[in-house]
């Protein structure tokens, strides 16, 4: 069982409220090191220079969606063996389909409670302390 506390997060999405709320989420689940930027690219950059262990990234994104980042990670030598959630607004069945087909680890459809977050988190990691 890893300890929340050790797992390292960058979040990833456009919307400063989003990733507001799944910062508060996952500290009030005990994650200390929580990390999160507005654009893809950025965090492509934050995450070569200083590891993470989780990627949550919304998928609606400009410039670089969801599944041209997770590419672009799954791509890398350095990082692509990074846990990676994707964040959707829809349960558009094509959009989970070409994640999985890039290796994602799992989803959560917008909107979404903690207890979800959480859930997904642990099929990843197992259970968590």
């Amino acid at each position: 069982m890893p300890a929340a506390s050790t797992i390292k997060v960058m979040v990833v999405d456009d919307q400063t409220s989003m990733r507001a709320m799944i910062r508060r989420s996952l500290q009030d689940l005990g994650f200390k090191d929580v990390r999160d930027t507005s654009g893809a690219a950025e965090a492509l950059t934050a995450i070569k220079a200083d590891r993470v262990h989780l990627v949550i990234s919304d998928y609606n994104m400009p410039e670089m969606d969801g599944l041209q980042f997770l590419e672009a990670v799954r791509g890398d030598p350095a990082i692509n063996r990074t846990a990676f959630i994707m964040l959707t607004g829809s349960a558009d069945r094509s959009v989970v389909e070409k994640a999985a087909a890039l290796g994602v680890n799992n989803y959560v459809v917008k909107p979404f409670v903690p207890a979800a977050l959480k859930q997904k988190i642990e099929r990843v990691f197992g259970e968590l302390t």
